[in-house]
């Protein structure tokens, strides 16, 4: 089941959000979609909900360590 997401101020990401019992984050992306990235611990995600670029942070941090979908 998809988190409630919360708003985020971004050029790429509108929304994220965090399922902590599957350990899955869950981003939407301005235009392209709904993705969950599997395995990402809490202080990953708190990491990732103070980043000053989001989109940054996707690109640098999940994309390269955590298995990934489009929803």
């Amino acid at each position: 089941m998809i988190p409630e997401l919360e708003p985020v101020a971004s050029t790429n990401v509108a929304a994220i959000g965090y399922d902590p019992d599957a350990e899955e984050v869950y981003v939407e992306f301005l235009p392209s979609g709904l993705y969950s990235y599997s395995g990402v611990p809490l202080p990953v995600f708190q990491d990732f909900q103070g980043a000053a670029s989001k989109g940054g942070f996707v690109n640098q941090v999940l994309k390269p360590s955590y298995p990934y979908r489009k929803l």
